[in-house]
């Protein structure tokens, strides 16, 4: 009898995991798809022909007609080939010099000794509470001061350092038992190459992590190009959606605007699905200590 009643038990158990587990995936389904379907909507607007699309007076889920025209539009009409130009010179080289810089810091912070060091840190803690909105009206007057507007120069140079992530970075050296590090400076190792040697391949999910999310923070960068730049020769792939946007162009032919953006979007999209992993390891390493 008390077998039976074990067996109910643990049937009723797996009944209420299985009603559980239906109901969570429902709404994670519904959810999905609720986030996706913008994306969706883009694609499907941008493979829309201008006729068909302005043809549609209650907006249609699906299209029979698909037509890769709105592409060519979106290349041939605006400069969008400069614009990703741009962007990608711009996005190489402040990642590649906040890298460096970040991790320099991160690592001095980390394991040097020197007067003042938990009192420099603090302060530049510190600077995480200022609004971002004074910051840039400072960055704007210096960079004008020093006649780097409309410049790469003056794109690239308030980008290439950030608070966060040299704290996040620090967070992961100090993970590093500090054994290892005298025992390196026993064998006569200097900084720089247990740094390179020891400390970087360790931690290397934590900086591929900050190199993808500055590259996504490049890619979307708006306000401060927008602030910094009235020349379209040196606009990003954000301010030239907005461009074509305002002109007759992108207000007239919705397709080709959304072709401009899926075109936009695609690099970010395949570059978080390939470093999808990497990126979920660099962030729950950043937040676990000890």
């Amino acid at each position: 009898m008390e077998k039976t009643n074990f067996e109910k038990i643990e049937a009723a158990e797996k009944r209420k995991a299985l009603i559980g587990k239906v109901v969570t995936y429902f709404f994670l389904s519904l959810w999905g798809l609720i986030v996706l379907f913008p994306f969706y909507w883009m694609i499907l607007t941008s493979i829309k022909s201008y006729g068909s699309y302005n043809a549609e007076y209650v907006p249609k889920f699906f299209t029979l007609t698909p037509t890769l025209q709105n592409y060519s539009d979106a290349f041939t009409e605006v400069s969008l080939g400069r614009y990703f130009f741009n962007t990608i010179i711009f996005t190489v080289l402040t990642t590649a010099a906040m890298v460096v810089i970040i991790t320099l810091a991160a690592f001095a912070f980390a394991r040097l000794k020197f007067k003042g060091k938990n009192l420099v840190f603090t302060l530049f803690l510190s600077l995480m509470m200022i609004p971002n909105e004074l910051v840039i009206i400072t960055n704007f007057v210096t960079i004008t001061n020093m006649d780097l507007r409309n410049s790469f120069m003056g794109l690239i140079l308030p980008s290439i350092t950030s608070v966060f992530y040299i704290y996040l970075l620090k967070e992961n050296f100090e993970q590093i038992p500090e054994e290892l590090y005298k025992a390196a400076k026993v064998d006569g190792t200097s900084d720089f190459k247990y740094l390179i040697r020891v400390m970087i391949p360790i931690c290397q999910p934590t900086i591929v992590t900050i190199t993808i999310l500055k590259v996504i923070e490049c890619w979307n960068s708006y306000v401060w190009p927008r602030l910094i730049t009235d020349d379209e020769t040196y606009y990003l792939v954000s301010n030239g959606i907005q461009e074509i946007r305002e002109n007759g162009f992108g207000r007239e032919n919705i397709p080709a605007m959304m072709a401009a953006v899926v075109v936009i979007s695609l690099p970010l999209i395949i570059l978080f699905l390939v470093f999808r992993k990497k990126i979920m390891a660099g962030v729950s390493r950043g937040g676990t200590k000890g």
